[in-house]
C-alpha cells in the first residue's frame, strides 16, 4: 500500500472518529482522493465506523439515481460500485447498476442492478441478488429494492433469479436497502427486511 493511500485512510478514519462527524469535511476529503484511495479508504471501515457514518450524513447530501448511474453513461452500460459490508465474512463485494433502455438519462425513474461476488462459488450459493433501485418518495435517499427484479439485463450479467427462492431467500429475500449520499462517488447504506432494520450497513464507492 502506498504512503498516499495509507495517509488517506488515516485521515478518513480520524474524521469519522470525531464527535460529531462533520459530513462536509468527510465529503471534501473523499472528493479530493483518487479512485484507488477512495476504494481503500471506504473498504477500511469497520462496523462501528459505518454505523456512525450512516447516522452522521443523515440529511446531509441528497442522493438521486443520476448519482449512481451518471447521465453520461449509456443505457445498459454497467456502472460498478465497490463495496464493503458489515457481515461476519465475505465483506468485499460490488453492486453493479445500469439504466434501463429508453428512459431519460437525467431522470431515469429506476435503475437495474445486482450484487457481484468476487468468487463464482459464492455467487452460486447466494444467487446474483438482483434488485431495482428507485428514489425514496419522501426523502432524498435511494431504495435498493430486492422485492423487485429487472425484466432484462446487460449480456454480461448473470441470469435473473427471484430473491424469494433457494438460499438467496435468506440473503436478499424481502429486503430493501436505503442509500444516503456521502460524497460525489461514495454512499452509505443500511439494510432492512420486511421493514425491520437489521443493524447491517455497507459503504459503496462508484467508479469515476
Amino acid at each position: 500500500m502506498s504512503v498516499e493511500i495509507s495517509g488517506a485512510i488515516r485521515e478518513f478514519k480520524s474524521l469519522l472518529g470525531s464527535s460529531p462527524i462533520e459530513p462536509q469535511k468527510v465529503a471534501d476529503l473523499l472528493n479530493g482522493m483518487g479512485h484507488e484511495a477512495r476504494i481503500a479508504a471506504t473498504r477500511s471501515l469497520g462496523r462501528a465506523e459505518q454505523r456512525r457514518l450512516y447516522a452522521g450524513v443523515d440529511g446531509f447530501r441528497p442522493i438521486r439515481l443520476v448519482d449512481i448511474v451518471p447521465p453520461s453513461a449509456r443505457d445498459f452500460r454497467p456502472v460498478r460500485h465497490f463495496g464493503k459490508n458489515t457481515l461476519p465474512a465475505f465483506t468485499h463485494f460490488e453492486k453493479h447498476f445500469c439504466r434501463p433502455k429508453g428512459v431519460a438519462s437525467d431522470a431515469p425513474g429506476k435503475l437495474y442492478g445486482y450484487n457481484f461476488q468476487p468468487t463464482s462459488w459464492l455467487a452460486s450459493i447466494t444467487g446474483p441478488g438482483y434488485f431495482i433501485a428507485h428514489e425514496d418518495p419522501g426523502r432524498t435517499e435511494v431504495w435498493v429494492d430486492y422485492n423487485q427484479v429487472p425484466t432484462e439485463h446487460p449480456d454480461e450479467w448473470p441470469e435473473i433469479q427471484s430473491n424469494e427462492k433457494g438460499l438467496g431467500r435468506f440473503v436478499y429475500g424481502f429486503m430493501i436497502d436505503t442509500l444516503r449520499g456521502v460524497s460525489e462517488h461514495v454512499s452509505i447504506g443500511s439494510a432492512a427486511r420486511r421493514g425491520r432494520d437489521l443493524g447491517s450497513w455497507f459503504v459503496l464507492c462508484r467508479e469515476p
